[in-house]
């Protein structure tokens, strides 16, 4: 992983946008803007993800909040990719970005 945000805006409800710029170790910047599609409070978030190098490749990403007992229950999905690359590189990447959630709150 290793990437650091350097940037973050978020209008988190329907219509609203987001856009995020993170910085990586090798030197390389991602930025990465989307559209909120549903917003439910505490158990659901669906917005598209575009990054501004590939503006025509739109996917979308679906995270659902469940209880489970005293714990939350985290699926992420992100489909409708250009390819099996992109898809590949977007796994990675959100394992990573779980498996630090799962440190943090561990």
């Amino acid at each position: 992983m290793g990437n650091k945000v350097t940037h973050a805006e978020m209008d988190v409800r329907v219509g609203g946008r987001f856009r995020v710029i993170m910085h990586a170790p090798d030197g390389g910047t991602n930025d990465v803007s989307g559209e909120y599609r549903e917003v439910v409070p505490g158990s659901k978030l669906v917005f598209t993800w575009v990054w501004i190098t590939t503006p025509e490749r739109e996917s979308l990403v679906t995270v659902v909040l469940r209880r489970d007992g005293d714990a939350t229950l985290l699926t992420l999905t992100h489909e409708q990719f250009a390819d099996e690359a992109a898809r590949d590189s977007h796994r990675s990447g959100w394992t990573d970005v779980i498996d630090a959630l799962e440190h943090l709150f561990a």
